[in-house]
């Protein structure tokens, strides 16, 4: 596998010494990591539905259009 590249990489100066620092990501591409929320009292798996502001209804995610700006 190879290593991950470095998204930043700068200089930590501590009074007269510099030394060279990098930050990696914590996970690679392959792991994903997914957080699922939880029902605090029955500990089952929460789940999100898409629901029609105006008219109440739940709407299929193939029927969402994506993202849009708010603004007009």
């Amino acid at each position: 596998m190879p290593a991950s590249r470095a998204f930043w990489k700068g200089y930590l100066k501590l009074s007269f010494v510099s030394c060279p620092v990098a930050l990696y990501p914590a996970t690679s591409a392959a792991e994903r990591v997914s957080f699922r929320q939880v029902n605090r009292h029955t500990g089952h798996r929460l789940r999100h539905k898409l629901v029609d502001s105006v008219t109440g209804e739940a709407v299929e995610r193939q029927q969402s259009a994506g993202l849009r700006s708010w603004r007009k």
